[in-house]
């Protein structure tokens, strides 16, 4: 079978070299039909490559070609990916992609396009890279009331807090880090100020209750606040703190959804994922908790996951696969600020008479070095709403919440 990439960068070029190495066995998953890459869409010349005939600048040569009935779109961004895939689609050839961006904001309209015409749209790589998480959650635990998600969905984030953590290494030395390692951009704000996480949010989120959620439904903090005196702190209670997105069931027109710094137990599957590595927990009502865990990002991995989803592209040919989610709504997703209850990490200018004058008891947290004006403690489970207006007049460094997962 034919198939088409467009994008030729990392990702894109990796999917290229899946496919021609493991030949063999993809031919065999098919039912003995091996995928042809017939052409590579890039603006970019690729002098000397091995491809270097299969490539066009014309979106064109792969809609008219009538032999091509799956394609790869790994170019990111919204535009002209959006515009390219709905044609291909309308056109009934099946997309799948890696594309974190354009599923979070137009997913819906991809998949009802793909309904229409009998096409497949999926998108496996958009969450997680290489780790399976968009297929089980959709197939494997179909029969489940999914409750809640809870993901470190970033590898950038989790690195510079690995390296915090680890090597007592601040924000600024361990983002330096992690761009001089590849894992950062050289403007990193996507990673830093969780809108990465953010959009895989909604794609878990759409998928795990059946209704499309967008990046401005969900509210979104990074790590620049977090400072290695609140990592000693967490550490002084045997936790650690994660870049976290977090997704919880309310009702079936309501969910929360929010990404955020988070203080995880050492007790949790989440707290020992380091480095780049990423980790989906999901908790459904008859099967518990259940973590997908494995690298979030990178060449190989992604491409494995968008080959998988042509794979299966190609199996289903001549048939819908039955995926995806329907609309959603401006209410859709509540504020979590006043609504959802969790204890909270709060570190002030203030002394312990205060702050149990205000909350009762606490549990106070300290670290070596600790100044005497300075309390760091844990509130008892409450809104967010209502944490800040007893911190009203307190003098506050820092806040982070403490997830139950």
């Amino acid at each position: 079978m034919k198939v088409a990439v467009m994008g030729y960068g990392t990702v894109g070029s990796g999917v290229v070299e899946v496919i021609e190495s493991h030949d063999n066995v993809i031919t065999k998953r098919t039912g003995g039909e091996p995928l042809e890459v017939a052409h590579i869409l890039d603006l970019r010349d690729f002098p000397g490559d091995p491809h270097e005939k299969l490539f066009t600048k014309d979106f064109n040569d792969i809609l008219s070609d009538d032999e091509v009935r799956v394609v790869a779109e790994t170019m990111g961004g919204v535009e002209p990916a959006f515009s390219f895939t709905m044609k291909l689609l309308k056109a009934g050839k099946s997309v799948v992609t890696s594309n974190k961006e354009l599923v979070a904001q137009k997913g819906l309209e991809l998949l009802e396009a793909a309904e229409e015409s009998g096409a497949n749209y999926l998108f496996e790589a958009s969450v997680g890279g290489g780790i399976p998480i968009i297929r089980p959650m959709s197939q494997c635990l179909a029969a489940n009331n999914i409750e809640g998600v809870a993901g470190i969905l970033n590898g950038t984030t989790n690195f510079i807090l690995t390296k915090m953590i680890e090597e007592d290494m601040d924000f600024s030395d361990a983002l330096k880090l992690a761009q001089d390692n590849g894992y950062a951009e050289k403007d990193p704000t996507a990673d830093i100020e969780g809108f990465d996480a953010c959009r895989k949010v909604c794609i878990l989120a759409s998928l795990a209750f059946g209704k499309h959620v967008y990046p401005n439904q969900v509210a979104t903090e990074g790590i620049t606040k977090i400072t290695l005196e609140d990592v000693a702190y967490i550490h002084s209670i045997k936790g650690v703190i994660k870049l976290l997105g977090q997704i919880k069931y309310i009702s079936d027109d309501k969910i929360a959804a929010f990404v955020s710094p988070a203080v995880v137990q050492h007790g949790s599957q989440l707290a020992s994922v380091n480095d780049v590595f990423n980790a989906i927990l999901v908790r459904g009502d008859a099967v518990g908790d259940v973590c997908f865990y494995g690298p979030g990002a990178g060449k190989l991995p992604t491409a494995s996951a968008v080959v998988a989803d042509m794979v299966d592209a190609a199996k289903h040919i001549e048939r819908k696969k039955i995926f995806g989610w329907g609309a959603g709504s401006e209410d859709y997703v509540v504020d979590y600020k006043s609504t959802i209850e969790m204890p909270f990490y709060v570190r002030a200018k203030a002394n312990k008479v205060k702050i149990q004058a205000i909350f009762g008891e606490v549990k106070f947290l300290s670290r070596i070095g600790q100044p005497s004006d300075e309390v760091a403690f844990i509130t008892d489970r409450m809104t967010e709403n209502a944490l800040d207006n007893k911190l009203a007049g307190v003098d506050v460094i820092n806040i982070i919440k403490v997830t139950n997962y």
